[in-house]
């Protein structure tokens, strides 16, 4: 062994968690280690970069980043760092940059995952923010589809071109054409950073169809009177696949991505639907292109092809839920739009709601459908309830036909119970909250998960920061959360083996929504009220709740892995049955699982069962949470 290996290997030798490790597997490991050095300031790993080495701090400091920039670890010599991004997605998670000049011994990939499966005790060091088993199993599903993993800058084919807004429409059409673009960014200047122009919107080919030539405006109309305002931008460093559900929840086909708050360029949809050429979540655009209910219930084999592809590439349940949920809000958006050109304009303001799973973003192929209505203060029943009877009764049937089932409990806008004014919205949230009781939390449980799809969403926004107001620290009102959180248990028996129930057409079998990630999304809802949390996504709430530092250590992520995986078994169960020709349920036969899967999943009832406990403990009548 040469003399610099020998030095790689003393140092090993004398570091955890090398030092646990037998002499015949460190001496493979020294001898595979490449040492690179790094001034100081120099960039180590960039995010989104493929990650292809272990990192260890042979000398020197390194700072690890989180993406937004914010600082999440200092290391010095012993320290390690790259885990997260070779158990999870094969790319670079967390930037790292050496604060002082620094000597890295670098582990290649496929070294490190040889000691990470192969020697348990390292598997246990390594493993980052208190992650158990269940964190490798679920960090280790495997990233097919670069749409899943790629950061958006990677699409921007050019810089960004821009115009001040007070620039004519011909000036604009003429810049177009020389600069070959369809599209331009509209800034303004910033009197407090005059290097730093101000985005205040966009103005495409279509806005100038549609806005200037179609009504006849001149040629020198201002751009500030034809531009779309509200741009909705986003980060160059966010995934492809987030820029795409931006684009599909809020139906724009340009996405300025900003880079330290200047433009980068403008990506737009089409430039995806190159990207990803079999358009898995496309049928978006036939859905808003869709002239009748017959024809968007003609789409409904398309969702599931969309479905059953994401599942078999392995995109996580996170990304599929939301994925399915952008899908769904599609088809509310649109039978909204059918339902008013056929009926006329609304007599009064309202917001059409999403509830439950498609509020929280979780929805899979089999769901029910949760909604309601929020009136304008000036409704009036007599006048006014005619008109939005009819809306209500158009949607849910519309969305029945659309693969959508009618709620078995009647949480629908065509029943008048949940066609109400705002003021009364206010009203009944506030009597849940201030005067609570189990009973009417169980039934009104679901309209704390809710987000507006259509209309006057700032309304949802106003319900969902009364909610967060008026929750937070309210302990008989998370008492009564927590008991009615614990009324689903996990199908786990005393001596922690599954029990199966009669279910439908299965005779040994578990409910997996209704045992597994129904209770997981109860409780999880409890603990982001406590904290006054407005998220609504599961996987979002439980991000604020491990900040807010109000579980152990480490059980948040426990819950984040235990959520995951339960309900990636649940879509993979539904993909099942859509290839064998069979109409998807929740039901799930723990006999037909490998051996693999049946202890993963009795791990994350385990976490459920543990964290059920402590839900019950923490909020108590009249305990001061």
């Amino acid at each position: 062994m040469q003399v610099e290996q020998l030095e790689i290997l003393d140092f090993l030798r004398a570091h955890p968690p090398f030092d646990a490790l037998p002499e015949d597997v460190v001496q493979r490991v020294a001898a595979a280690v490449d040492v690179r050095y790094y001034k100081a300031g120099e960039q180590i790993v960039e995010f989104g970069q493929p990650a292809e080495f272990w990192h260890v701090v042979r000398s020197g400091a390194v700072e690890i980043f989180r993406r937004n920039g914010t600082l999440y670890n200092r290391l010095t010599a012993g320290g390690y760092f790259g885990e997260f991004g070779l158990l999870r997605y094969g790319r670079v998670r967390f930037p790292a940059k050496a604060l002082e000049d620094s000597l890295i011994y670098l582990v290649p990939q496929p070294v490190f995952l040889e000691l990470f499966d192969g020697n348990e005790a390292f598997a246990d060091h390594v493993e980052v923010e208190d992650r158990t088993r269940l964190r490798h199993v679920v960090s280790r599903r495997e990233d097919a589809n670069d749409l899943l993993s790629a950061t958006i800058d990677t699409l921007v084919g050019r810089a960004a071109v821009t115009l001040g807004s007070g620039a004519s429409a011909r000036e604009a059409a003429q810049c177009m054409t020389q600069e070959g673009v369809s599209s331009l960014l509209i800034v303004d200047d910033n009197p407090e950073v005059p290097e730093l122009p101000l985005l205040s919107g966009i103005l495409t080919d279509r806005d100038l169809r549609t806005r200037l030539l179609a009504p006849g405006l001149s040629h020198d109309t201002p751009v500030a009177e034809i531009m779309s305002p509200g741009v909705v931008t986003v980060e160059y460093n966010q995934l492809v696949f987030e820029a795409m559900l931006a684009m599909l929840r809020r139906n724009v086909h340009h996405l300025p991505v900003m880079k330290h708050q200047r433009p980068l360029g403008i990506v737009a949809l089409s430039d995806i639907i190159r990207y990803e050429s079999r358009n898995s979540l496309f049928v978006v655009g036939s859905i808003f292109r869709a002239q009748s209910v017959d024809d968007l219930a003609a789409l409904v084999p398309g969702v599931r092809a969309c479905f059953s592809r994401m599942v078999g590439e392995e995109a996580s349940a996170h990304m599929v839920g939301s994925a399915m949920a952008a899908i769904g809000r599609s088809f509310k958006q649109r039978l909204l739009e059918l339902a008013e050109a056929e009926l006329g304009p609304p007599p009064v303001p309202y917001c059409f709601l999403a509830l439950g799973s498609m509020a929280r973003q979780e929805q899979l192929i089999v769901t029910d459908q949760d909604n309601a209505l929020i009136l304008d203060n000036r409704f009036d029943p007599a006048r006014h309830d005619a008109w939005f009877k009819a809306l209500g009764d158009f949607v849910c049937d519309g969305l029945a036909r659309c693969g959508y089932s009618y709620c078995t409990g009647g949480v629908m806008a065509s029943n008048e119970k949940w066609r109400q004014p705002l003021k009364e919205w206010e009203r009944r949230f506030t009597d849940w909250i201030e005067r609570p009781t189990p009973e009417s939390l169980l039934h009104a449980g679901i309209f704390f998960d809710l987000d507006g799809v259509w209309g006057r969403i700032e309304w949802a926004v106003r319900l969902r920061e009364l909610v967060a107001r008026k929750a937070r620290n309210n302990s008989r009102f998370l008492a009564c959360m927590a008991r009615n959180a614990l009324l689903r248990t996990p199908p786990l028996g005393f001596f922690k083996d599954f029990v199966v129930e009669s279910d439908g057409r299965h005779t040994h079998a578990i409910n997996i929504k209704r045992r597994g990630t129904g209770p997981l999304s109860d409780l999880i809802r409890v603990h982001a009220l406590a904290i006054g949390a407005q998220s609504i996504n599961s996987f979002e709430r439980l991000r604020e709740i491990i900040d807010a530092a109000i579980l152990p250590l480490g059980r948040g992520q426990d819950l984040y892995d235990s959520l995951e995986f339960i309900s990636a078994v649940r879509a993979r169960n539904q993909a099942q049955d859509l290839a064998a020709g069979n109409e998807p349920d929740n039901s799930i036969e723990p006999e037909k699982l490998s051996e693999f899967e049946r202890k993963s999943l009795r791990d994350a009832f385990l976490i459920l069962g543990n964290a059920q406990k402590y839900l019950k403990y923490r909020y108590q009548p009249g305990r001061a949470n």
